[in-house]
């Protein structure tokens, strides 16, 4: 984001829930769903429901766009979720982790551990209701209308008058999400290593407060 002078201005963002993240406040979560239910919104569809973990020491991302959108459970049940739209990013030092339903199991998979190697992804889009990281966006519009969004992934947008936003570019530091699906077209992980464990996840329930 840039001052009245132009000049770039750094600062730490801290995305929590859906609807303080993309939507302005007067909008309710509701109506998200209404639009789904009515084909207003776009959604993400035979999701198992369970969420994820995602961390990384570092994500820039060339072609940034964030618009609402849903997934939707194998019952029908809609989730909100933000819909986080990259063309191209450099991932540095990747943790994903998902828990075993009814086991004290936790599957870890780590890439990008290696200096000047990171994970990359080409058409990226993760749909998630949970972000912390320090953020640093780079010619960025806030308020675009959702269905006209073209600097994330390849032909990807949100609903039209949906709210969104863009920018040439991002740099996020000391990322940690929570979310629900994940799509790239392409998605290279550089140094791949897949454990199962009991109980270690990418980050403890408490950093995302």
């Amino acid at each position: 984001m840039q001052d009245s002078k132009g000049d770039l201005v750094q600062g730490r963002t801290r995305w929590r829930r859906f609807a303080a993240v993309v939507v302005p406040a007067t909008v309710a979560v509701g109506g998200l769903l209404a639009g789904v239910a009515n084909g207003a919104v776009p959604v993400a569809v035979n999701v198992s429901g369970s969420s994820f973990k995602i961390s990384a020491t570092k994500l820039h991302a060339e072609g940034f766009a964030q618009y609402g959108s849903a997934v939707v459970k194998p019952d029908g049940t809609k989730i909100p979720v933000a819909a986080a739209s990259i063309n191209h990013a450099d991932i540095t030092n990747l943790c994903q982790s998902v828990k075993f339903p009814g086991l004290p199991l936790t599957m870890v998979i780590r890439a990008g551990r290696e200096a000047g190697k990171p994970a990359t992804a080409d058409n990226l889009i993760i749909g998630m209701d949970y972000l912390v990281a320090d953020a640093t966006f780079h010619n960025i519009d806030i308020g675009v209308d959702a269905g006209k969004l073209s600097k994330g992934a390849d032909g990807d947008h949100g609903s039209t008058e949906g709210f969104g936003q863009q920018a040439d570019s991002a740099d996020l530091n000391n990322v940690k999400q929570r979310a629900f699906s994940t799509h790239a077209g392409t998605f290279k992980l550089v140094g791949l290593s897949m454990s199962v464990q009991p109980g270690t996840e990418c980050f403890a329930d408490s950093d995302l407060n």
